[in-house]
């Protein structure tokens, strides 16, 4: 990483030409939502600690959650779900420069907390959009929701300063999961005609770069997810990716034309926050 690097990448996001793509190893920056599992990897232990599963598919999330939709009912996988993601988490210093951002047209959040959305909070002229999965909203690809918690209008969302794209779905307002195969299966299946992906979430990336925070694209999901959801957008972004990419990963970075930069997401996030965070401190002294 070079001062570079941090200074295009913080005008950009200031100028709103850069759209954030949160990925669950973000929450891990704050130690105290460590109450929630931070990657796929802890998730899938969660729900296994508390329903049976075969071992051949143990540390497989998505399969895990078909099987226990599969002998247990959806409501079952929903519950478990909202079980995990039910302890308050804390919005990290990352997530409270975005919130701060207010000509950032877009936030996407691969995660299924609410950390994005309590730094929001104590903003305006926001709202989110979720992933619903077809098992619970057949027919139905996504549902907005104003900064209170109601549902909104598909009309309403085009005046939102800032979206919250959650594609996934997220533990509030409603406990919308996408989790399981048939979910994915569902979505995937439709999301290269981009479907499922809302009109505005297409608007507001045209012409604008993706920056890859807390993000793996080691399996097929993660990519295909990122690949169509950055799909005609700008032809330059980053990844904070410290951890050495795998073949798959690596052209995967070459195909969409993503910047590795090699360092520890919390030193990037330092970095990048440091000149608000001093504002900050400054004000908070005066006052």
């Amino acid at each position: 990483m070079t001062a570079v690097d941090i200074d295009i990448i913080r005008e950009a996001l200031l100028a709103g030409g850069v759209i954030p793509y949160l990925g669950p190893s973000l929450l891990a920056l704050d130690a105290r939502n460590e109450v929630v599992p931070t990657s796929p990897e802890a998730l899938v232990k969660r729900l296994t600690a508390k329903a049976s599963v075969p071992h051949k598919i143990r540390n497989n999330l998505s399969a895990t959650a078909q099987f226990i939709e599969n002998f247990k009912h959806r409501k079952t996988v929903v519950n478990l779900m909202t079980e995990a993601f039910s302890a308050p988490v804390q919005p990290t210093d990352l997530h409270r420069y975005l919130a701060e951002l207010t000509q950032l047209p877009m936030i996407v959040d691969m995660w299924y907390d609410n950390a994005m959305e309590s730094a929001l909070k104590e903003r305006g002229a926001w709202g989110q959009i979720q992933g619903l999965s077809q098992s619970e909203h057949f027919g139905h690809w996504t549902q907005a929701f104003r900064a209170d918690g109601t549902k909104a209008e598909a009309a309403e969302v085009t005046g939102w300063a800032t979206l919250l794209y959650k594609p996934q779905g997220s533990i509030t307002p409603a406990a919308n999961f996408l989790v399981s195969d048939t979910d994915y299966v569902e979505v995937i299946t439709e999301i290269d005609i981009q479907t499922p992906i809302p009109a505005v979430v297409q608007q507001r990336r045209s012409g604008r770069s993706f920056l890859f925070l807390g993000c793996r694209f080691a399996n097929q999901l993660e990519r295909t997810f990122a690949r169509q959801i950055i799909k005609r957008s700008s032809a330059k972004h980053w990844a904070v990716l410290p951890e050495t990419p795998t073949k798959n990963e690596l052209r995967f970075l070459t195909e969409q034309n993503i910047q590795r930069i090699d360092t520890r997401l919390a030193d990037f996030v330092a970095a990048l926050t440091e000149t608000q965070m001093n504002d900050r401190q400054r004000r908070a002294v005066s006052i």
